[in-house]
């Protein structure tokens, strides 16, 4: 059988160096005073410290290549809760991920799957991949080059989920899951934490977002209007007053899990608890930015709303002051009920509903507030 390959084309030059931010993304401007640069030189080494503390207490929770990982979640799953929200390590992030995904159990469960799908399948979805590839993090170091290691990786990713799962194929916005997880990880450990994500190895299954005619998105959109409107009456009934629906601003939020136009350290933020209690940090996120700007937002009329909307202050994307508000915010059981209610309001069930015994998750989900 012939093989199918990626990397057929020559790659193009590489881009212009220019300087870059820790996480590999290009600096909008690089040009700093001298004292701005020893006080962020002061706080880089702050952190550095900080962050080697982390660093050996996640270790030893771990274990060496994530050997006692589940016996200490099974011990102490406050203590994981509780670090996961303070953020995973970025040395330890790509393992820790793969860990509470479940997407390492799939691995080993599926040797040699990974590099058939992408050696001996074809997609209907390549041209349309390929197309797409350079506008993912096309700030980012790794993705620059054209037809580079980055963008050739993220098509094999891309393309054997298309593969893999023929009904959802391949969907603009996929390629944001996929790029931010190969900058942590190997192809084929990016290829299984798409899987695990989309097809519910923990938590609900989330193909939804991009099966046709977007069902996931429109029930997490319909949920996501009602909590504001709860939680938030004031600027709901703004909202009701100038025709805004989450659909406007909030779809990116659910289809990229905050990976496409948030900056990148609160989207790893983000992902960190996203990963490990699931896609109500999303929800939870989404209020505690229309809460923390809800005195601005109310005020702005439909024009300034929307640009509002999609452009928030920097101190309102600050991980530190975003993320514990957004904990603070219990939405477990409404989510559950508004969701009953979605479905019996559309005569129908969603997909998650209908999993078979044989196919529910292969591991137990994650309960917590």
């Amino acid at each position: 059988m012939e093989r199918k390959r990626s990397d057929d084309y020559e790659s193009g030059p590489l881009p212009s160096p220019r300087a870059l931010d820790r996480f590999g993304f290009v600096k909008p401007d690089a040009n700093t005073s001298e004292g701005v640069a020893k006080t962020n030189r002061s706080a880089y080494e702050y952190e550095k410290i900080k962050e080697r503390r982390r660093v050996r207490k996640w270790r030893k929770m771990i274990g060496v290549g994530g050997s006692d990982w589940k016996h200490y979640l099974r011990k102490k799953p406050n203590v994981v809760k509780r670090r996961i929200r303070k953020g995973i390590p970025d040395c330890l992030r790509g393992l820790v991920w793969q860990l509470i995904s479940g997407s390492r159990d799939l691995l080993l469960m599926n040797p040699g799957v990974y590099e058939q799908l992408v050696i001996y399948e074809t997609s209907a979805s390549e041209l349309d991949i390929i197309r797409d590839i350079s506008r993912t993090f096309p700030s980012h170091v790794f993705f620059q080059q054209r037809h580079g290691p980055g963008q050739r990786s993220l098509y094999n990713v891309l393309k054997a989920y298309s593969v893999f799962d023929r009904d959802v194929g391949y969907v603009q916005g996929m390629g944001f899951l996929a790029g931010l997880l190969l900058l942590y990880m190997s192809e084929e450990d990016a290829f299984w934490l798409l899987v695990a994500l989309l097809k519910g190895a923990v938590h609900a299954p989330m193909e939804g977002l991009y099966l046709a005619g977007l069902p996931l998105v429109q029930q997490y959109l319909f949920q996501f209007e009602r909590l504001v409107r709860e939680h938030l009456p004031k600027l709901g009934e703004h909202f009701s007053e100038e025709m805004i629906n989450p659909s406007m601003y909030a779809s990116q939020w659910f289809i990229t899990v905050f990976s496409y136009s948030f900056p990148f350290h609160l989207a790893l933020r983000i992902w960190d608890v996203f990963l490990y209690e699931g896609v109500k940090i999303v929800f939870k996120v989404g209020l505690a930015l229309l809460k923390y700007c809800h005195d601005d937002l109310v005020k702005l009329p439909f024009e300034k709303l929307i640009h509002g909307l999609k452009n928030f202050s920097e101190d309102a994307m600050n991980p530190d002051t975003l993320l514990p508000l957004a904990y603070s915010i219990k939405i477990t059981k409404r989510l559950e009920e508004l969701k009953l209610e979605y479905e019996k309001k559309n005569g129908k069930i969603t997909r998650s509903r209908e999993i078979s015994e044989n196919e529910k998750p292969i591991l137990p989900s994650i309960q917590s507030n």
